[in-house]
């Protein structure tokens, strides 16, 4: 083998012990802080040789071990480790659909959930333009219909948004974001998890939301990409 192929190997090799380490203490943080409790909740990371890394399934985000985690390959077979967690096709048509997507963190976080319950909620955008960190993290939320945990056609519903959302809310089930790497996937998890607090909070007072004009600015001085009618009034 040639030296500069051994290199390669190597820096691979220490991306990928990297990337389960911070599964692991990303998960933890999460769990800790009761932003999915049990074993609910899942995490993906896409490694740069192809493939990709999942938490197992029933595997509690806060006692994650990083030599257990699923590697799955490019086809989301499993190729080592623990059996992977339910939720594949839905990690994977994201992957597909969105190609800028680096990793995906699903929770079970209480107010997201709530949220996705109400009857208002317009499946388009799930939150209105309530700050301006939920624009620049999570961009517009899309409401996906409910499907069983693990059901292969939410990977369809997913697919129909065809990339556009990188935030969406799965109904009476949880959130599902997708970041360029893992931690601005928790960090927009975090931030939408909040805002759905904020809306519950502030449902029925007519709270005042950001202004079209507001908006268009957030868009031109941070380079946002909205979805059509993602944030209309």
């Amino acid at each position: 083998m040639r030296q500069a192929d051994m290199t390669a190997m190597k820096i691979e090799t220490s991306n990928e012990t990297r990337l389960r380490e911070d599964i692991c203490r990303f998960g933890r943080s999460l769990f800790e802080r009761g932003l999915t409790p049990g074993s609910s909740g899942n995490i993906s990371v896409r490694l740069d040789g192809g493939g990709w890394l999942v938490t197992p399934t029933n595997a509690s985000l806060g006692f994650l071990d990083p030599a257990k985690l699923s590697r799955l390959d490019e086809q989301g077979r499993l190729m080592s480790g623990d059996a992977p967690t339910k939720e594949v096709p839905l990690h994977t048509a994201l992957y597909d659909t969105r190609g800028s997507a680096r990793a995906i963190v699903h929770l079970h976080s209480t107010h997201s959930v709530a949220l996705s319950m109400l009857p208002e909620i317009d499946p388009r955008a799930a939150l209105p333009p309530m700050t301006a960190y939920y624009l620049m993290k999570c961009g517009a939320t899309a409401l996906v219909p409910y499907y069983r945990p693990g059901d292969p056609a939410v990977a369809d519903a997913i697919k129909g948004f065809a990339g556009r959302y990188s935030s969406v809310l799965l109904a009476n089930h949880g959130p599902v974001v997708a970041g360029d790497t893992l931690e601005a996937a928790v960090f927009a998890t975090e931030e939408l998890e909040e805002t759905a607090k904020l809306y519950l909070l502030l449902r029925g007072m007519n709270p005042r939301y950001l202004s079209p004009e507001q908006v268009k600015d957030l868009v031109k001085v941070f380079g946002l990409t909205l979805p059509e009618h993602g944030h209309g009034h």
